[in-house]
């Protein structure tokens, strides 16, 4: 009962986080049904937990960090580690996923969509490639160098001091280490996902009907978490930290959009 208890105090204390995940479940579940979202979420929950359980006992793979305990009672925490910690690592790395997809997938000219979007074609290779496997573990990581210089300053806004590096990085106090060990959790997941995607039988798309709207979902998943940590890095004074995340994250959108935007000039399907 204790930790029925502590769990929907943390849904109270961090509900933005369940906002998100939520937002994440009903996204997945539009594009590959529910049979490969809870194995998503499950592999990359349980490998978020191994690795930060690691790091924070031994510094493999995001470099020594700790918690600091300073809510306990107040959330739901898994031995040393925040439940809302390690399932962030699932909605992001399914956010980031669907950005590849949007940059990598090829276009479809058969499907059609009453939107102004290039229609593109859900291929098994493609999505469960190793172009797509590498791009989704950098975006993963990249959205990250938002992400932790802000939560670093916890004390600042509504999410507290929960974390502390010991020896702090050059990325505005973050160890280069940390990014890194994003990368890793994500190729993690991902190397465990992917031969099971392949095995599961497709998902139910109809004929002629384009996939891209369900993928901008996981998009806008994405942006709407970079936005919520920009808009707390401008809020509590960082502006030459929002500037620099804001820019980073900038040609990656004009590049999304440029591929799945269709203008007046340029046709569905050209």
């Amino acid at each position: 009962m204790e930790y029925v208890a502590l769990f929907f105090k943390t849904i109270l204390f961090r509900p933005y986080v369940f906002a998100f995940l939520a937002a994440f479940l009903f996204a997945a579940i539009q594009l590959i049904g529910w049979p490969r979202t809870w194995r998503f979420w499950v592999i990359s929950w349980a490998t978020a937990f191994i690795c930060e359980y690691s790091s924070t006992r031994n510094g493999v793979p995001f470099g020594w960090y700790h918690y600091n305990g300073s809510t306990l009672g107040q959330e739901l925490y898994f031995s040393n580690i925040p439940f809302m910690d390690s399932i962030s690592f699932s909605f992001l790395l399914y956010a980031a996923y669907c950005v590849a997809l949007g940059l990598l997938l090829p276009i479809d000219h058969t499907a059609t969509t009453a939107l102004p979007l290039r229609s593109l074609r859900f291929d098994l290779a493609a999505r469960t490639g190793w172009r797509l496997w590498i791009l989704t573990a950098g975006l993963f990581a990249f959205i990250d160098m938002v992400i932790d210089p802000v939560a670093l300053r916890g004390d600042r806004w509504f999410l507290g001091k929960i974390y502390y590096y010991p020896d702090p990085g050059w990325h505005f106090g973050v160890p280069f280490a940390n990014y890194c060990g994003w990368a890793v959790v994500g190729l993690i997941s991902l190397a465990i996902y992917f031969p099971l995607d392949r095995r599961l039988p497709a998902p139910e798309i109809r004929p002629a009907a384009s996939v891209t709207p369900r993928i901008l979902l996981g998009i806008g998943l994405y942006y709407g978490v970079l936005a919520f940590n920009l808009a707390m890095t401008f809020w509590i004074g960082e502006s030459f930290m929002g500037l620099s995340g804001l820019l980073m994250h900038l040609p990656v959108l004009i590049l999304l959009a440029s591929r799945l935007v269709v203008t007046s000039h340029h046709p569905a399907g050209s």
